[in-house]
């Protein structure tokens, strides 16, 4: 597992990380709250309300407590998100050369998904509903997809390296 961690670690330094594109993607220093689908809380400095169909392109999102939240449709090509998306509307959304390493995407709904060439090493999608989802090129090193649904998703070009398939094998 160690090695895995390691892989991903590697990914994510070799990773050009892209701040919002409407300002700098320093960290605010008051916290920031929990966020429900109800709510359109601000990110970070230059981004946008955080709202269904959203456009939040190249905005970091490090460290945002996302959990059970509402980006159905919305376009986060280039993003940075390192937090807790578990349970989130992810529906049609744009994820595009994302950032996801690490986070945390189990039982998300995420049919139609585009995550080509997004990094999204170590991250947990166990339980996740990818039905459709397009992950071309996308890097998955160890990766958690065990219990995913993954019918009709693409996975042409994705680096699977130590990821644990929703059978639950672990990819060579």
């Amino acid at each position: 597992m160690n090695t895995i961690r390691l892989l991903a670690d590697l990914a994510l330094t070799s990773t050009l990380i892209v701040g919002c594109s409407g300002g700098s993607a320093a960290a605010s220093q008051t916290p920031t709250p929990a966020v429900s689908s109800t709510t359109s809380p601000t990110a970070k400095k230059g981004c946008t309300a955080i709202e269904p169909f959203a456009d939040l392109k190249g905005c970091d999102f490090t460290g945002a407590d996302l959990l059970d939240i509402n980006l159905n449709g919305a376009n986060l090509t280039g993003a940075l998100i390192s937090g807790d998306l578990t349970f989130a509307n992810l529906t049609g959304a744009n994820f595009t050369d994302a950032i996801l390493t690490f986070a945390h995407l189990g039982g998300v709904e995420a049919a139609g998904v585009d995550f080509s060439g997004a990094n999204i090493a170590g991250a947990n999608f166990s339980g996740a509903n990818l039905t459709s989802a397009n992950l071309t090129g996308a890097n998955l090193i160890g990766a958690l997809l065990q219990g995913a649904v993954v019918s009709g998703a693409n996975f042409s070009d994705a680096i699977l390296t130590g990821a644990l398939m929703p059978d639950g094998t672990v990819h060579p």
